[in-house]
């Protein structure tokens, strides 16, 4: 039973939920993921691990309320439990001293990337994390990232908060002014993504997205959540979820993707409540 310590809104949709796993959080690097079941009848869902704390023996999700499954969790509340947890699943981030290291985020991607710069921070890289969303509202996490970056840059498409623009667009200008960018991890939409790599791939920056495809098993054995990378079939949830934005197949990701987003949508409206929480487990201090 996972118990939930911890929920709040940090932004409009947008959830941290902190959850009692102790075996997660023990094994727990960045990059990688868990797969949740909110009751006995749900679909499997990925979710990115935020941060995790071994000695409290607890993972941070931030969650996107988009379909029935993530609607399901966030009706529950503290001390509800759901049914399964698995994880830590994918192949953790090669975390190295590469130099300046710049981070792109953007809707649940800026919850994602608060334990990539932590730990690209700890091995001694300047890090650059840049933050976007439509408008200030949908802004969080700001002082977490604040405290793990060298730097901040904040961006909104409306022009409210930071700078009027993309994350991508801080990361171009930053190139083409001549700023030396080692690295660059993003994190967000598949277009946000997209974009990324096409910005750095004329100046020779490696660019690991993290691909978000259907995924079901998570370990591999179900084909699911196959993508194009350097004209291979990889699978994002054993081969990834990282992989360099130079190589992927944007097209096939994009088709995948959209393939049940009707059916998600009448699922939404039907999820006005959920099955009875599941009993509220006694944790032993």
């Amino acid at each position: 039973m996972f118990q939930i310590l911890q929920k709040r809104e940090i932004a409009p949709n947008v959830h941290q939920a902190v959850l009692h796993a102790p075996a997660i959080a023990r094994k727990a690097r960045p990059g990688q993921f868990v797969i949740m079941m909110v009751d006995e009848r749900s679909e499997r869902v990925p979710f990115t691990l935020c941060d995790w704390d071994p000695d409290a023996g607890t993972v941070t999700l931030v969650i996107q309320e988009v379909g029935q499954s993530s609607r399901k969790f966030v009706l529950l509340k503290a001390g509800d439990a759901v049914a399964h947890l698995v994880g830590p699943l994918g192949v953790p981030l090669e975390i190295d001293n590469y130099g300046t290291v710049g981070l792109a985020a953007g809707c649940y991607g800026i919850g994602a990337v608060l334990g990539i710069a932590r730990a690209m921070k700890a091995a001694g890289n300047r890090v650059l994390t840049v933050i976007e969303a439509d408008s200030a509202y949908l802004h969080y996490y700001r002082d977490e990232l604040r405290a793990t970056s060298d730097e901040l840059v904040q961006t909104t498409i409306d022009g409210s908060d930071g700078i009027k623009g993309h994350s991508v667009d801080v990361i171009k200008r930053k190139l083409e002014s001549g700023e030396k960018l080692d690295r660059v991890f993003a994190v967000g939409c598949a277009f946000m993504m997209m974009l990324a790599g096409n910005v750095t791939k004329p100046f020779g920056v490696k660019t690991m997205v993290a691909l978000n495809p259907i995924m079901l098993d998570g370990t591999g054995m179900c084909g699911a959540c196959r993508v194009t990378v350097g004209k291979e079939t990889k699978f994002a949830c054993v081969d990834g979820p990282f992989f360099d934005a130079h190589e992927v197949d944007w097209d096939e990701l994009w088709d995948r993707r959209a393939a049940y987003g009707e059916d998600e949508i009448h699922a939404v409206a039907r999820t006005g409540a959920v099955a009875p929480a599941l009993p509220r487990p006694v944790i032993a201090s």
